[in-house]
């Protein structure tokens, strides 16, 4: 679920079950499309061409919102506020994916060959498409 204030940030709150308990990846994707998958979303919604980082860093990808944590019952549940996702606009998040990834994001400061792209965070374990009601 997406909320969006007038004056500030959107709003996203998040519940996923089924996860191996720990850090998982948590980014918006470019496309909605889940034709074949998770894999069909594309690359982290990246509109201003960015390297990947943390969702604080001033340098990153629109799509970077950091880790979600899975408890030891693999459950995550989080709330995330940015200002990088309209839910209108040029940017919009409407009409894109959210994806859950198998593995911890570096946040862009692993080293990983991948750090600067996927943040390393692995394969795509969840998706869905935000869509406006």
């Amino acid at each position: 679920m997406c909320s969006l204030r007038s004056t500030g940030p959107t709003t996203v709150n998040v519940r996923v079950t089924g996860l191996t308990p720990g850090p998982h990846g948590f980014h918006l994707h470019e496309y909605g499309d889940t034709t074949n998958g998770c894999i069909s979303t594309g690359a982290h919604f990246n509109p201003t061409n960015m390297t990947h980082g943390a969702p604080e860093d001033e340098v990153r990808h629109a799509g970077d919102l950091g880790n979600i944590v899975a408890n030891a019952d693999g459950v995550a549940e989080a709330t995330i506020a940015d200002k990088q996702i309209p839910l209108d606009g040029p940017n919009t998040v409407i009409g894109r994916a959210f994806v859950v990834h198998e593995l911890e994001d570096d946040l862009g400061k692993g080293g990983h060959e991948l750090s600067l792209t996927t943040g390393n965070a692995g394969g795509r374990l969840a998706c869905g498409m935000l869509k406006s009601r």
